[in-house]
């Protein structure tokens, strides 16, 4: 599954230190989503798309 997670924090100007203190994760966490070796829960994914103000179905791409 790929996510825009990295272009959006970027364009928001966020490090992923300061993402992953707002959600209570690791920075390896955020680091491992972003490059797509780790699927986040339901609840934390759903965290990223509001803090990003973005749809969850567009902010991870269901690959076949």
């Amino acid at each position: 599954m790929k996510n825009k997670i990295k272009e959006l924090r970027k364009k928001q100007k966020i490090t992923q230190e300061e993402l992953a203190n707002t959600l209570g994760v690791t920075r390896q966490t955020i680091n491992a989503i972003e490059n797509n070796k780790y699927n986040p829960t339901l609840e934390l994914a759903m965290k990223l798309a509001r803090l990003l103000g973005i749809r969850v179905d567009e902010l991870f791409i269901l690959e076949d």
